[in-house]
Formats: C-alpha cells, sequence, structure tokens
C-alpha cells in the first residue's frame, strides 16, 4: 500500500470512529497508535513519547489552566452579573441598548474566559430572560447570544488559540494579538446590524420604558465601576506583555491572582466558588492535554508518511488549483465538519494535515489561526447541525423552538462571512498588530 493511501486510511478509520461517539482523544490517539506500531514496529512508541515530553515541555501551555481559572473565578463569583447590570442602565435608554449591552457583555466574558461556551451559558442565564421579559423579540436575542459567545474563541485569552499555537508551533502572543481588531471588528458589525434592524422595527428591541431610567448618577457611577472591574483585570494582565515586562505565562498568572483578589475583595470567593473554579480548571485542562497528545502523536505519522507533500502535489500539480483555490476549500470543509464537531475536534482532526499545506502554499500561519477560528465560529451557528444551536435549544425557554433558534441566526451567519471575506482580502487586519507590539 502506498504511503498516500495508509495517510487516507488513517483520516477515514479517526473520522469512523469519531462518528461511533468515542472520545476526541481517544479516536485521534488510538489511530495514530495503531498506525505507528503498523508501520515501524516497536518503534513506533517514540512518537507518542516523543510528543508526550514536547507537551510536558512547551512553558506557554501553562497558561492554559491560568486563564481558565481566572475565567470560572469570574462566573462563578457572579461578577459577570454586574456587567450586565452596567449595560442594563446605561444602554437600556435606546431602541436595541440591551442587545447591544449583550454583545458588550459577551466581549468582556470572552476576554475574562476565552471559551464560547462560558459566553453561552452566562448569555443564556442573564440576558435572555430580562430581554424576552423587556419585550424584545426571541429572534433577535437569541441570535444576538449566539452571535455574541462565538467571539470567545477570538477575542484573547483564547483557549482554542492556544492549542492552535501548540499544534501549529506558532507564539500565543501573535495569535492573539491577531485576534483583537478581527474580534472587535465583528463585534461592531454585530452591533451595527442591531442598530440599523431597530431603527427600522422598534419594536425588535424596545428602549427602556421611562419609569426604569430614572437612575441617579451616582447609582450609575457605582454600577459603572463595578461593570468594569473585569476590563480592570483584563488590562492589569495584558498591559505588561504588550508592553514587553512580563512573559506570556507570568501575565495569565497575574490575570489568576488578580481575579482571585477581585473576589475576595467583593466578599464573594466562598469555599463553593473555589471549590468549583479549581474543580472545573483541572477537569478542561486535563481534557485539552490529552487532546493535544493525540493530535501531536496524529501529526507526526502523517508527517512521517509525506501525507502533506503528497496531498499539495495533488491539489497543484494533479489538479492544477492555485493556492487561494485550495485555501477556500479548506475552509469550507471546516463549515461541514462543524455540522457534527466542535472547534478542538476540527483542529486536531485537520490541523496535522492544513497547517503544514498552508505554510507550504506560502501562507502566514497566524493570519491562518484567525481564519481557523472565524470559519469554525461560523461553523458553530450554520444549520442544520451546529454545534451552538444545540447547545442554545438546551438552554433557552421552551417558548423559543429550534426554528426560532435557526431562523434567528442566519443574519449573524452571513456578517461573519462577511467578515472573514474581509480579513481575507485584507490580512493586515489581522497581522498588524501583532507586527506592530513584536516588531518593536
Amino acid at each position: 500500500m502506498s504511503y498516500e493511501m495508509i495517510a487516507i486510511f488513517m483520516f477515514a478509520s479517526m473520522m469512523l470512529m469519531l462518528m461511533t461517539g468515542q472520545r476526541v482523544f481517544g479516536a485521534i490517539g488510538g489511530v495514530a497508535a495503531v498506525a505507528a506500531l503498523t508501520l515501524w514496529g516497536t518503534g513506533g512508541v517514540d512518537i507518542p513519547f516523543s510528543a508526550a515530553m514536547k507537551l510536558m515541555k512547551w512553558y506557554p501551555l501553562l497558561t492554559l489552566p491560568m486563564f481558565i481559572f481566572m475565567g470560572y473565578v469570574l462566573s462563578e463569583s457572579r461578577i459577570a452579573d454586574d456587567l450586565y447590570k452596567m449595560f442594563h442602565v446605561w444602554m437600556g435608554p435606546i431602541n436595541g441598548g440591551l442587545a447591544i449591552g449583550t454583545i458588550g457583555l459577551m466581549v468582556l466574558v470572552s476576554a475574562m474566559n476565552g471559551l464560547s461556551v462560558a459566553g453561552m451559558a452566562i448569555g443564556a442565564t442573564i440576558a435572555l430572560p430580562e430581554l424576552l421579559r423587556r419585550g424584545y423579540d426571541k429572534k433577535m436575542v437569541t441570535g444576538v447570544i449566539q452571535a455574541g459567545s462565538s467571539l470567545g474563541i477570538l477575542v484573547p485569552p483564547s483557549v482554542v488559540l492556544v492549542l492552535y499555537a501548540m499544534i501549529a508551533r506558532q507564539p500565543v502572543g501573535q495569535l492573539w494579538l491577531a485576534g483583537v481588531i478581527p474580534g472587535l471588528m465583528m463585534a461592531a458589525m454585530f452591533i451595527i446590524y442591531i442598530v440599523i434592524r431597530c431603527r427600522i422595527n422598534p419594536e425588535l428591541g424596545p428602549a427602556l420604558p421611562e419609569d426604569e431610567r430614572t437612575h441617579s448618577r451616582a447609582e450609575k457611577l457605582r454600577l459603572l465601576r463595578s461593570g468594569l472591574l473585569p476590563i480592570v483585570i483584563f488590562f492589569a494582565m495584558m498591559i505588561p506583555f504588550v508592553n514587553g515586562w512580563t512573559s506570556l505565562v507570568e501575565s495569565s498568572a497575574i490575570g489568576a491572582l488578580t481575579a482571585f483578589l477581585a473576589a475576595v475583595v467583593k466578599g464573594r470567593m466562598s469555599r463553593r466558588v473555589f471549590e468549583n473554579s479549581v474543580r472545573n480548571t483541572l477537569l478542561i485542562s486535563c481534557m485539552f492535554m490529552w487532546i493535544i497528545l493525540a493530535a501531536l502523536g496524529f501529526g507526526a505519522v502523517f508527517d512521517g508518511l509525506g501525507a502533506v507533500r503528497a496531498i499539495d502535489n495533488l491539489f497543484t500539480e494533479q489538479l492544477g488549483l492555485n493556492p487561494w483555490m485550495i485555501l477556500i476549500l479548506m475552509q469550507l470543509s471546516f463549515l461541514i465538519m462543524g455540522t457534527f464537531l466542535d472547534d478542538t475536534a476540527m483542529l486536531v482532526i485537520v490541523a496535522p494535515l492544513y497547517v503544514p499545506l498552508v505554510h507550504a502554499l506560502g501562507f502566514d500561519l497566524i493570519w491562518y489561526g484567525v481564519l481557523y477560528t472565524i470559519t469554525t465560529q461560523i461553523a458553530y451557528m450554520t444549520p442544520p447541525f451546529g454545534y451552538n444551536l444545540f447547545l442554545m435549544r438546551a438552554m433557552a425557554p421552551p417558548e423559543i423552538t429550534l426554528r426560532d433558534i435557526y431562523g434567528s441566526i442566519l443574519p449573524f451567519v452571513m456578517i461573519m462571512v462577511g467578515a472573514l471575506a474581509i480579513i481575507m482580502l485584507f490580512p493586515q487586519i489581522a497581522l498588524w498588530l501583532p507586527e506592530y507590539v513584536y516588531g518593536r
């Protein structure tokens, strides 16, 4: 059997195991282990051993538990509730103001946690009931929460970009900075859409009644101070890093410690909050480490087979496709896989194949990391089987049907496709900030 056929057989076997419901790291790592032992005998055990040692020696991986702990402390201590109260008071008097505030909440939650699931949970439990009670259109608010929560894997500190950095062997700091402007641009596009839509049809997002706007200036300032606390934590963590005063790992430790101290100062660091935060941090961190280990092992076998060179030759020499056509086909494949896989699974499945191919085609891997995250965001919300669609159905009240959820997301998906096209046409949107910071 040729190496190309072995590579195809490996990929097909992995997909089959995933479709049978096997755990992601078991499916990927199991196929890699069997292939290595079959191809190279007992010497094949060096591949997973080398991957494990590489993982253990990768110092920036320490940022993963730090940022996850920071996010769980802020959410478990209900500091996110203060954020929403702030947006409620400051944005409520305008049409669609609470929906705009929800997008702002999601951006800040993303900067606190880095996981889209956390943003979805906070939005569905805090913002959704309040928006429905205020008479907002259920399709509008459902789409807003799903679109806003997707920013969690793009706005730093994105956990998914940490995984991409590990697998693609790219600097985490540069990837995070590359995600800042695209993430804020997408949030701004969502807000512009909400403003225009609610101006055309005010019934979709009515302003707060007059009797609920009577907050004193002192009360508004108090809410502003409490609501801006996560922003202070974010800047306390990022400013030393951007200015080169601390390393990435040291900055993540500053963020985790600052979040912990903030919860203590506000009197919300109970035993239950601390225990839940630590337990969830351990669970999520271990899950990601197993997935990275499996992906590194699978990638090593793929590299050893020369599969990447064979596929590059197939696309460019035999099929005659140019690099941009190949890149677009890659993005379309993410949309298809997103119907039944989450972002982490998609990354570890295709990264061993796509990342070297992107590099061989002459594209920037930092820029491609941003394209990957945006495409998986779109895949998350694309009917009929988008990951976020069913997550929203599980969290939404009974009056919001699956049909409502499907209909709510289409305008936001179109906005995200437009943002993806803009960043593909103008790569400096993603690359300017990392080049400016690291160029200094």
